[in-house]
C-alpha cells in the first residue's frame, strides 16, 4: 500500500457525509480569514490537532499529505517577514526588505493561519470519496446532475494521470528521445499528457452522453446520502473551534480585522 493511500478503516470520519466535510472546512476557513492575528490561529491550530487524532490517518500518510501546507507555510512567513507591512522598531532593511517588529508579527500570524486552514481541509477531503461527494453535491445540495457527474467523472480520471506520465517517460525512453534535457524533457511530457487528456475527456464526454448521462430526466441514485447526526457533530465542532479561536484572540486584545486600518 502506498504512503499516499489513508488507512481506511472504522473511524467514524469516514461515514460522514463530504458536504459536512466541506461545510466544515468553509466554516474555519472563513472565520480564520477574517482577521489577521497569531492568537486566533493558534488556537484553532491547537484544537485542530487534537482533533486530528480521530481523522482515521497514520502518521506517516498524514505527514505526506500535507506537505505542500508545511512548505507553503514558512515560505509564506517568510516573505511575509521580509516584504511585509513595517511598523515598531526595524532589525534590518535593504532595498524592498524591511524586517520590523510588525512584519514579524505579521509572518508568524501567516504562517499559522495557512497551518490552520490547509490542514484541516487537506484531512479532510483526504478520507471523501469521489462518488460519495457527488451523491452528496446531488442528493444533499441538490446541484446540476451534469455538473456532478462531470465533476465525478473528473475525478476518477486523475488519478491516471500519473500512470499516463510514468507510460509516455517509458515510452520516449524506449524510443530513445528526451534522454537530455530535463526542462525540454518535462515540457515535451506535459504537452503529451495534455493531448492524451483532452482525448480521453472528449471520448469519455461521448460515451456518456450516449449512456444518458446527460438527460434532463431526473436521476435515481444507488446510494441513498444522508445527512445526520454525525454530519451535524461535525458543523458543530467546526463553529465551537471557531467561535473559541475568535473569543480568545479579542478577549486577549489581537483581534484584527482584515477590514480595520489598526
Amino acid at each position: 500500500m502506498s504512503i499516499l493511500t489513508p488507512h481506511r478503516g472504522t473511524q467514524a470520519v469516514y461515514a460522514i457525509n463530504p458536504v459536512a466535510k466541506i461545510g466544515a472546512a468553509f466554516v474555519l476557513s472563513l472565520t480564520l480569514i477574517l482577521s489577521i492575528d497569531w492568537v486566533s490561529a493558534a488556537v484553532a491550530l491547537v484544537l485542530e490537532g487534537i482533533l486530528f487524532l480521530w481523522a482515521g490517518l497514520t502518521p506517516k500518510v498524514f505527514f505526506w499529505r500535507t506537505l505542500p501546507v508545511w512548505i507553503a507555510a514558512p515560505a509564506a512567513a517568510l516573505t511575509t517577514i521580509l516584504y511585509g507591512r513595517p511598523s515598531g522598531e526595524t532589525y534590518f532593511q535593504f532595498s524592498l526588505i524591511h524586517i520590523t517588529d510588525g512584519s514579524i508579527e505579521l509572518g508568524i500570524a501567516t504562517m499559522l493561519r495557512v497551518l490552520a486552514i490547509g490542514l484541516p481541509a487537506v484531512v479532510l477531503f483526504v478520507t471523501v470519496d469521489p462518488t460519495d461527494l457527488a451523491d452528496g453535491l446531488a442528493q444533499v445540495l441538490h446541484l446540476p446532475n451534469r455538473f456532478v457527474l462531470g465533476g465525478l467523472a473528473g475525478l476518477r480520471l486523475m488519478g491516471l494521470f500519473l500512470d499516463d506520465w510514468r507510460s509516455l517517460k517509458l515510452a520516449r525512453r524506449a524510443r530513445g528521445v528526451g534522454d537530455s534535457g530535463r526542462i525540454r524533457r518535462f515540457a515535451s511530457l506535459g504537452f503529451a499528457l495534455l493531448v492524451l487528456s483532452i482525448r480521453r475527456g472528449s471520448k469519455l464526454a461521448t460515451a456518456m452522453e450516449a449512456r444518458g448521462f446527460g438527460s434532463r430526466i431526473k436521476r435515481t441514485y444507488a446510494r441513498e446520502s444522508t445527512f445526520g447526526w454525525r454530519e451535524v457533530l461535525l458543523m458543530v465542532i467546526a463553529a465551537a473551534v471557531a467561535v473559541t479561536a475568535v473569543s480568545v484572540s479579542v478577549s486577549t486584545g489581537h483581534w484584527n480585522f482584515i477590514g480595520s486600518t489598526g
